[in-house]
């Protein structure tokens, strides 16, 4: 909120969260009431279009973070926190807003029911209305706004945003944005004075402003200079993104609207507005120094990226699924088909650590799909696209995240360096550092622990091969395991391994995702369930305690995380990220795939070194 929340500052139905669009029910069931009796299109006709006003903005916002993450044309330079992200999560709460004014002024006013579809005429009078009064009054009250009674009871709620994000654009207290629908409904009172009002006129001008105001706060310049090559008097006709940006770092400057011409006529126009703009036009894509490379995990996961749903890119997965997702589904099943279609990683997150620059990409493929057979070739083309990309762009070290979960896949990105020895980016999968912070993990003083492995992954098998040497006996509970890792143990090692078929004891069990309902009833009330699987495990006990999958919290100096990593908590960051950090900060020349691993010791020290921290043992 504002320093000094004035008067209607809070927007009505604040308490309501995410139940909010409730509001909207009693007009929405009316409407289509009136449709069925009378067929009245008009009232039915607004639901849609509040639909398409959210879908233009999501659209905008989800560019604008794909941009910014790349890095061209990017306007400030500075990070986006998770506080930015809760303080605009109701940027939606203007189109409840407009919802409400559209039906209740249907509702009230009878001549608004028989509007012609297009009117040349209104069209006109619409644009000199913005034009003239809409743009001198919004002038005149945005430096009125930045008065220090205004600004510290509304409008500095806004500028809270120093670097601004589409969202941005419509984050406002509750009575300011009221007068902003004041200001532009003078075109409409216009028209309607004149008779000449339309139901494109009215549609047309709202997506306007919309398309305005998303364009005026993205942190990455839009217009190319040709436009203004070709007609140089529209500088003074339509702003930039680079000239609103200067508004939110200067405070005093660029007060207009859409049009910068009044700060010229009234000498509030920042003398660097050009040379940023200019600056901005010639900012190339970042190259990062480590790449993080991860796919998408369940179907709705699209909606949890940060180039999707903000709010719910800001919360781990399993705590942030919402029902109004599963009214998704045609959008999620669309998606799914995407991924068949689009054949090349994107960028979704870019991060800063100390002098290191930080970029995530993602493969357009979801889990099931990498244990797939008839998918395993595309997959493993995708990412060697992205590993022979990462090394033309002279990136350092790319970590393979959730893709070395399945070894028969690329034997843990080995297949990549076999076939392209040349390779001077270095592949890894962060298999030392899950190890240590597994072990880690065990509460001290156990003296045994059950190991639940699925399928002798190369973690597994390294993380009880150090439990054994440590004198810590590793329970099995099947033969077939206790085989294979007795098979690959010295002797003095495997002298730790037990073979277990009845009911365990132990209360630390080291498990994989494919940990089944029937093995943790296995497990004695109070045990303790330590993932080492970039998955975590399905959570069937309420008697027990499940921690989180192999991770890490950041430091502070870890920039830019305004988002979580699948279902870790806030700025808590996977192993295997990690490693590639840890890699490229160390200068290690080597990869870290297929069977090879570093002293777990000695990664271990430099993720503490270097500031990270292990997670609090809580529950999960």
């Amino acid at each position: 909120m504002a320093s000094k929340p004035g008067i209607l500052s809070e927007w009505p139905w604040a308490n309501l969260g995410n139940f909010k669009y409730l509001v909207l029910a009693p007009f929405v069931g009316h409407s289509i009431y009136s449709f069925l009796r009378d067929g009245d299109i008009g009232y039915i006709a607004i639901l849609p279009f509040l639909l398409f006003r959210f879908i233009h903005n999501q659209i905008w916002i989800s560019l604008s973070r794909h941009r910014t993450a790349k890095g061209n044309n990017r306007i400030v330079d500075r990070s986006i926190e998770f506080d930015q992200v809760d303080r605009e999560n109701n940027w939606d709460d203007q189109i409840i807003f407009n919802g409400l004014l559209y039906y209740i002024g249907y509702l009230r006013m009878e001549q608004v029911h028989h509007l012609p579809l297009w009117r040349s005429d209104g069209f006109i009078i619409t644009a000199l209305a913005h034009i003239g009064p809409v743009e001198f009054i919004y002038y005149w009250f945005h430096r009125a706004l930045h008065h220090h009674f205004l600004y510290s009871r509304y409008h500095s709620h806004h500028h809270s945003s120093i670097v601004t994000q589409p969202i941005s654009a419509f984050i406002h207290p509750f009575a300011e944005v009221a007068s902003y629908y004041a200001i532009f409904a003078v075109p409409v009172i216009a028209t309607e004075l004149t008779g000449t009002t339309s139901v494109a006129t009215i549609t047309l001008y709202v997506i306007f402003t919309d398309f305005m105001n998303n364009l005026g706060h993205c942190n990455f310049e839009v217009i190319p200079k040709w436009i203004f090559s070709l007609f140089p008097p529209l500088k003074y006709l339509i702003y930039t993104s680079s000239y609103h940006s200067l508004h939110h770092t200067q405070f005093r400057t660029n007060y207009s609207l859409f049009m910068p011409i009044y700060d010229y006529i009234f000498g509030t126009m920042d003398k660097s507005s050009d040379t940023l703009y200019e600056k901005s036009l010639e900012k190339k894509a970042e190259m990062p120094h480590v790449v993080h490379l991860t796919h998408l995990t369940t179907l709705q996961s699209i909606y949890h990226l940060r180039l999707g749903f903000s709010s719910l890119a800001s919360k781990p997965h399993m705590t942030s699924s919402k029902w109004y997702l599963w009214l998704m589904w045609p959008v999620t099943l669309w998606s799914l088909l995407i991924t068949w279609i689009y054949s090349h990683t994107f960028v979704i997150e870019r991060n800063l650590f100390k002098d290191l620059k930080l970029q995530t990409w993602a493969i357009p493929k979801f889990r099931k799909q990498y244990f797939s057979q008839w998918q395993r070739k595309s997959i493993n083309n995708l990412i060697k696209e992205a590993i022979m990309e990462a090394d033309q762009k002279g990136v350092k070290v790319l970590s393979l995240g959730l893709l070395n979960q399945d070894e028969k896949l690329n034997n843990n990105g080995e297949i990549y360096i076999r076939k392209h020895p040349e390779l001077k980016v270095k592949v890894v999968d962060g298999s030392s550092l899950v190890v240590a912070v597994v072990l880690n993990s065990i509460p001290k003083g156990t003296s045994q622990v059950v190991l639940q492995a699925g399928r002798l992954s190369k973690v597994a098998n390294a993380i009880a091969l150090a439990l054994c040497q440590r004198g810590i006996q590793v329970v099995t509970l099947d033969e077939e395991e206790y085989k294979g890792l007795k098979a690959r143990f010295t002797p003095e090692a495997a002298a730790n391994l037990v073979l277990l078929k009845s009911t365990c004891v132990s209360e630390t069990w080291l498990v994989d995702d494919g940990l089944s309902e029937d093995e943790q009833l296995k497990a004695p009330k109070g045990t303790l369930f330590i993932p080492y699987s970039p998955f975590p495990p399905k959570k069937v006990r309420e008697d027990c305690f499940y921690l989180s999958t192999p991770a890490m919290i950041c430091p502070k100096h870890v920039q830019n995380v305004d988002s979580c990593e699948n279902w870790l908590p806030r700025r808590v960051m996977s192993a295997s990220r990690i490693a590639g950090i840890l890699h490229a900060f160390e200068g290690w020349n080597e990869h870290e795939c297929g069977d090879m691993m570093f002293d777990i010791d000695k990664v271990w020290k430099a993720s503490l070194d270097h500031g990270f921290s292990p997670l609090d043992v809580e529950i999960m």
